[in-house]
């Protein structure tokens, strides 16, 4: 096979050497191509653009693959923990006994945060989006550690830098919580694990001792190993290119918080509660809204249905969905809401229309019936998105700082005005401008 392709232009041919992927992905390096032809790709959205070369998560979405440092998502889901999938993200390889206690010790050391972040917490307006306030919380530990805005330091101080994060990412993430529904603060309690201290953070009220259901420390601590990482996604690559210019590690953090708030990446979990919320509201019949998402002509869709990367399933999406009925049958639930999302999803699953495009439930789809059957509310849904994803995002502005990778700087096809020249306001028209 060729290990090159030739594009030719203008009656000039140009060289694009070929790499070849760990997992036999072929790729067209442009890296030289503006120097030697004076053109520029045009990719909209970067989607058939590889950006960097990554150790980190393989995808393969026609064949229903993820993998973590080469471990399966499934493998790892079933006989894993979270804080060891984070350690294998942003490390390299699955922790040794001595290594991962250790780990687990620094990151307990960590959780409390500094009493002014509370004075920040009080700044805001009461009922402020927990995202809003956790991506302010995250990009203001640059200033409680202004060690870390330098970008020369050490391994050592660049580590301390990931454990304060990854241990007070749940505080903030509960007080941002706090202070959307005008409860007190709960501090960290460290005899509880990553999970549950998070629960009792988001949960425990001054009137009452705080009881942990395993069943669901467990369902959150396997539903955040799931979203630990997703390959190259617009939150990922937006800390990517923020820590490319050298921005510290809670900046860049907060630059890919940012990017999720949005509700094409992180808010779909959020729109199916809301989906299902609207088809109740009109009566139930979800029957109709099935037949709408089938007409051509009608721009209603389903809510967690479907994705752009996976074409035949959602690995994770199988996973989950087997955790879904596991919480939902152990906690007793009995919600309008969450009946209507399981008949829904029998309904489609059977439905030829959907078989043959190939939309099945997606992970976003579950993973929204699994909180609120929490009793997570729907504001938090794209916060806990973050929790899990935290992992991938440090393993990515990592490997990017390690493997000293240019600052991003895309191009762009220009198309607007040529040149004009400068009009005075008193001679200024419409028409002359033009």
């Amino acid at each position: 096979m060729s290990k090159s392709a030739v594009l030719s232009f203008k009656g000039k041919s140009f060289t694009l050497p070929s790499i070849e992927g760990k997992e036999k992905e072929i790729a067209l390096d442009i890296g030289k191509l503006r120097k030697e032809s004076g053109l520029i790709t045009l990719d909209p959205g970067y989607k058939n653009t590889g950006s960097t070369k990554s150790a980190i998560t393989f995808l393969d979405g026609e064949k229903g693959i993820l993998r973590y440092r080469g471990y399966a998502i499934e493998e790892l889901a079933e006989k894993s923990t979270f804080l060891e999938v984070a350690y294998l993200l942003i490390y390299g390889d699955l922790p040794q006994k001595d290594d991962f206690e250790q780990f687990k010790d620094n990151i307990t050391k960590h959780t409390l945060v500094h009493e002014d972040v509370k004075k920040i917490l009080d700044g805001f307006p009461s009922h402020s989006h927990p995202m809003g306030i956790l991506s302010s919380l995250v990009c203001a530990q640059t200033a409680f550690y202004p060690a870390s805005l330098d970008p020369n330091r050490s391994a050592e101080a660049v580590n301390l830098s990931i454990i304060r994060l990854i241990a007070k990412m749940p505080t903030f993430a509960a007080w941002a919580y706090k202070k959307e529904v005008g409860h007190p603060v709960v501090y960290p309690d460290n005899s509880f694990d990553y999970c549950g201290n998070f629960l009792k953070m988001m949960f425990a009220l001054p009137v009452k001792v705080y009881e942990l259901d395993p069943v669901v420390a467990n369902a959150l601590d396997r539903i955040l190993i799931l979203h630990a990482d997703h390959e190259q996604n617009c939150s990922t690559s937006t800390v990517r290119l923020v820590g490319s210019s050298r921005a510290s590690l809670y900046a860049s953090i907060s630059a890919g918080i940012n990017a999720l708030w949005g509700p094409l990446h992180g808010g779909a979990n959020q729109a199916v509660i809301e989906m299902l919320d609207n088809i109740i509201a009109e009566g139930g019949n979800f029957e109709k809204y099935i037949e709408k998402a089938k007409d051509k002509n009608d721009p209603f869709r389903l809510m967690g249905f479907g994705h752009r990367v996976y074409k035949n399933f959602d690995p994770r999406a199988k996973m989950i969905k087997k955790l879904a009925d596991e919480v939902l049958a152990k906690l007793g639930i009995h919600d309008r809401v969450l009946e209507l999302a399981k008949k829904l999803e029998e309904s489609v699953l059977r439905d030829e229309y959907f078989i043959e495009k190939k939309l099945f439930p997606n992970v976003d789809f579950y993973s929204g019936i699994i909180y609120k059957a929490m009793g997570i509310p729907i504001e938090m849904f794209t916060v806990m998105f973050v929790l899990g994803r935290l992992p991938g995002w440090i393993a990515h502005w990592k490997e990017m700082r390690e493997n000293n990778e240019p600052i991003g700087r895309p191009r762009q096809i220009y198309v607007g005005h040529g040149h004009r020249p400068y009009i005075s306001v008193d001679k200024r028209t419409k028409e002359k401008q033009s």
